[in-house]
């Protein structure tokens, strides 16, 4: 008898994979896992408006404010989602926008990491390249900003529970495992 072979799926992405979600959700990290699995592209909307404007998210909000952050935000998706197609992670407010969610809903999929207001603190906690939490009272402030955007992040296409514990790789299991059964316009899966 001979070896078995171990067959490696191959996924075919038919739309871009929008991650949306708190600050501390794991967008970037969980989105950067899930763009290696699929071999496809991954982009981050923060970075490319640092790299555009050759300054820190803090620092835009510092110098310009956020209502000129949230335009050049805006600017940045849509060309993010013309290019070819991947994994977009966005900031945390981004999803707020309906012009936002409509372009990402028309042209990818938005995906929720849904973390609870426990596990974003202990992760959020103890950085400061938060500016919204730049407060006298950063988990209070975390607490009403979560209360106010729960609500939208849930319209997103797909919902994914982040749970305590669960690693990197686990949760990019989940999203795919998400997407491949609720989702086959987005994303299928072969073998090869």
């Amino acid at each position: 008898m001979g070896k078995k072979k171990h067959i490696q799926p191959h996924f075919i992405l038919k739309k871009t994979i929008v991650m949306v979600g708190m600050m501390g959700a794991g967008k970037t990290a969980v989105g950067r896992g899930l763009s290696q699995r699929l071999s496809v592209p991954f982009l981050d909307s923060d970075s490319e408006i640092e790299t555009a404007a050759n300054r820190t998210v803090p620092e835009i909000f510092k110098r310009d404010g956020e209502k000129f952050f949230r335009a050049r935000e805006a600017e940045v998706i849509a060309r993010l989602l013309e290019e070819k197609r991947g994994v977009l992670s966005t900031g945390g407010g981004a999803f707020l926008a309906q012009d936002n969610r409509i372009k990402i809903t028309t042209r990818g999929v938005s995906v929720w990491l849904d973390a609870d207001l426990d596990l974003l603190w202990q992760r959020v906690r103890l950085k400061d390249t938060r500016p919204l939490l730049r407060t006298a009272d950063p988990f209070a402030t975390l607490t009403k900003i979560y209360g106010n955007r729960v609500p939208t992040y849930a319209k997103a296409d797909v919902v994914v529970k982040s749970i305590s514990g669960l690693s990197i790789e686990e949760m990019v299991d989940r999203v795919i495992d998400k997407l491949l059964s609720d989702r086959p316009d987005v994303l299928e899966m072969s073998i090869a």
